[in-house]
């Protein structure tokens, strides 16, 4: 038979299976002779005492034999022959929504700015070591999206918009190991992304499929309110009735084209701030109540959200044993963002703490009309890049000197490669957004005692949090309020916030497309 029990173990427990067994059998009053195999289905740590425990969800098997479950892939059918669906950029959105075209018999055709995973590791080089920007291969654009070579965080609070469990289950399939289907915070790495992502690239392209590199969209073939193809850069045109729009929120000059041709598009508020370095043992620390973490605990994450005023103040894609990355995707700007490998096995830990913005707020850019939020967001990015010395060199502060509006009289080491310079941070970060992070640093130390401290960095700034527009479409059929056979989707287009929310809705503009 098969039982199902929840325990909470010490972390040495729930990580040498010889003491596992031996406390389950203890617990459950079991004959050592009956359990046949333990299979742990969830894993999450708690911590919220002095004595950190692990929460784990167990299937025991007793007295019955255990057959390991296979994760394989769908049966992919070769759609060569069949009817073409375009979809703009091959991040998670536009790879998952290809996967599941295949899967009902359409053949996607992805057209990506940029390069393959392995290829774009040659412009990271050049943005890290010679702050040199490509604005088509970078930490946002190429094969995999921004997620690619920005840590691989899985977990999702948008259970509810779809098939979570499809997701993981399809990145097993591809090379992630399966403890992703276990973790409550499941995470794949860096360092493994770009094999994952190639993999889904030669199954798209083994059965059938098409990926067209290197090939910036620059306008939509429209027919009255029906989309009929796209046109490249290079002039080449791609026709089809069904188009898939998934650039990720980067994608700027996208949203010009739309708002230019006159297709709907509305602001939409997102978060702005900076990113913070510790010293992972002092976050370990903090969150662990302990000197040391030992071997059966992993680098220490954490979530925290305040209220400074009328204002939220929140962590965003905290990155435990992590590196901070310059995420710009143009020239004269500055970006930072987060990574982590697989192992978390870096020095330093860092987070965005990011401060909630209201429509209000982008008022004085108002005549770019939808478009204002994202110029509020470049003009920070821009301010940046010059107050950081016309390079991707990042302003930065220590973090007690940030709390104090004191420029650092010199600043630690950084995990961030084009190198960090000592500056006030007020004069790169709008005063409502520089005053709602001090307040919120400051009830940040109230709950995480030893946060607020001069041997944290402050690096400026994190703007990509979102997209700072939406593409408006109809609830049922997902397609664009005014042109029929275009499909929004994604992060870029305002409905996803992450790898497997973004997977999910191009799973789910997929299926909303059949075949002529």
């Amino acid at each position: 038979m098969q039982k199902e029990i929840q325990i909470r173990v010490l972390p040495e427990v729930a990580g040498q299976s010889p003491l596992l067994r031996d406390y389950i059998i203890q617990k459950e009053k079991l004959d050592p002779e009956d359990i046949h195999h333990i299979e742990i289905l969830k894993r999450s740590i708690d911590a919220r005492a002095r004595q950190a425990y692990i929460n784990l969800k167990i299937r025991l098997y007793i007295n019955e034999e255990y057959e390991s479950e296979e994760i394989s892939l769908p049966d992919y059918p070769d759609v060569s022959n069949a009817e073409e669906v375009i979809i703009i950029g091959a991040g998670p959105a536009g790879l998952f929504a290809a996967l599941e075209l295949m899967e009902r018999g359409l053949k996607p055709v992805i057209i990506e700015r940029g390069k393959d995973a392995k290829e774009r590791i040659a412009d990271l080089k050049g943005i890290n070591v010679n702050h040199l920007v490509n604005e088509d291969s970078n930490y946002c654009f190429g094969e995999g999206g921004a997620g690619t070579y920005s840590d691989g965080k899985l977990y999702t609070r948008s259970t509810k918009r779809g098939n979570t469990r499809k997701v993981l289950e399809l990145f097993v399939g591809f090379g992630a190991v399966k403890e992703i289907l276990v973790e409550a915070h499941p995470h794949i790495g860096t360092n493994k992304l770009p094999g994952i992502v190639g993999n889904m690239r030669e199954c798209i392209l083994q059965n059938g499929g098409e990926i067209h590199f290197n090939t910036r969209v620059t306008d939509l073939i429209t027919d009255s309110s029906a989309i009929k193809g796209v046109v490249a850069l290079d002039g080449t045109k791609f026709y089809a009735n069904n188009v898939i729009l998934a650039t990720g929120h980067s994608a700027r000059d996208i949203f010009k084209l739309l708002h230019r041709k006159g297709i709907a598009i509305e602001l939409k508020p997102l978060a702005i701030g900076v990113r913070v370095e510790h010293p992972q043992a002092l976050i370990d620390s903090i969150q662990y109540n302990c000197e040391s973490r030992g071997d059966y605990l992993p680098p220490a994450a954490y979530s925290i959200a305040k209220q400074a005023g009328n204002r939220g103040v929140y962590s965003f894609c905290m990155c435990p044993g992590g590196v901070i990355a310059p995420c710009a995707t143009a020239p004269g700007e500055i970006v930072t963002n987060g990574w982590s490998s697989s192992r978390r096995a870096r020095a330093t830990a860092n987070s965005g703490i990011v401060v909630e913005l209201s429509p209000e707020d982008f008022k004085p850019f108002a005549k770019h009309g939808p478009l204002a939020a994202m110029e509020f967001q470049k003009s920070i990015e821009q301010k940046a890049w010059l107050e950081g010395g016309k390079t991707q060199t990042a302003p930065a502060q220590r973090l007690r000197d940030f709390i104090k509006g004191k420029v650092s009289e010199d600043l630690p080491n950084t995990s961030y490669a084009p190198g960090i310079t000592s500056v006030e941070l007020g004069s790169v970060l709008p005063d409502f957004i520089h005053k709602s992070l001090k307040e919120g640093f400051l009830q940040f130390d109230k709950s995480m005692r030893g946060y607020l401290t001069n041997e944290a960095v402050v690096h400026a700034p994190e703007t990509r949090t979102s997209s700072p527009v939406k593409i408006p479409r109809d609830p049922e059929t997902l397609q664009h309020i005014q042109i029929q056979g275009l499909y929004p989707c994604g992060e870029g287009a305002g409905y996803a916030g992450g790898i497997v929310s973004a997977a999910m809705d191009g799973m789910k503009c997929a299926g909303r497309i059949k075949a002529e």
